[in-house]
């Protein structure tokens, strides 16, 4: 068992809670701001183009920014339209309470910590949501599938991600999740261990049935992660590689 030297987040589902929320009335509010159109189909189009961006991560891990999914549903990309959208999901966003103190304790024991996401939002918008609950300074990189060609489960992407954090091998290197085929999987043919957070309501149309998706624990708070990593890195484990 190599030692770990690198903690990697998922972010949506993962440190922020799960939230069901209406995207459709996310994109009406967005659809207002488009002059000359009417806002029903518009927002209809945007709801479209979104599921199909989706769609398109899943089935060929490729990534999409906002400025896409507005192209692709036929809809001029507004500064007003996309911060209306964006804006919509504030409330939503909110850290778990418990991510704050786990962040502060995995760099106190000279781990990197690290964020992978899959978003077509842009850095600044999630570097301002980091920053407003005080712990943008916590991550030593992020990574946002909206500035790479991939989206997870690709291996590139995870790639990606260690590289942020400093060249971490994958194989000492863990990837914390709350999906099994773009998180679990994805970090497992990657080359880094996985450990899965299963508190989010995936919707059934965006599960993907593969069978490699065993991930290397389970744990059902934020802080539960503390322990698995100690019990990895503790001195009587048989480490490999440099520390």
């Amino acid at each position: 068992m190599r030692r770990v030297e690198a903690v990697l987040f998922d972010w949506a589902g993962t440190l922020t809670p799960w939230a069901n929320v209406d995207v459709a009335g996310f994109w009406a509010l967005a659809a207002a701001y488009v002059v000359g159109r009417n806002p029903e189909k518009t927002a209809a189009a945007l709801l479209a183009a979104e599921r199909e961006l989706s769609v398109r991560a899943r089935e060929r891990h490729s990534s999409a920014t906002l400025a896409e999914l507005f192209s692709l549903a036929g809809v001029p990309h507004t500064e007003q339209a996309a911060a209306a959208y964006l804006d919509a999901w504030t409330p939503h966003t909110l850290l778990d309470p418990l991510a704050p103190r786990l962040l502060t304790e995995l760099r106190e024991r000279g781990l990197r910590v690290g964020l992978l996401s899959n978003t077509t939002w842009p850095r600044e918008r999630h570097e301002a949501i980091f920053a407003r609950d005080g712990v943008l300074d916590l991550f030593d990189g992020a990574v946002y599938s909206s500035e790479i060609p991939w989206a997870k489960p690709h291996p590139e992407a995870f790639r990606c991600a260690l590289r942020a954090v400093g060249d971490v091998p994958p194989e000492n290197a863990v990837y914390v999740g709350d999906r099994l085929y773009e998180d679990v999987y994805g970090a497992r043919v990657a080359g880094l261990r996985a450990i899965l957070i299963p508190h989010s309501e995936v919707p059934e149309k965006e599960l993907v049935a593969i069978e490699d998706t065993t991930p290397d624990a389970v744990i059902y708070r934020l802080d539960d992660l503390l322990a698995i990593i100690d019990g990895w890195n503790a001195p009587g484990v048989p480490v490999e590689g440099v520390s």
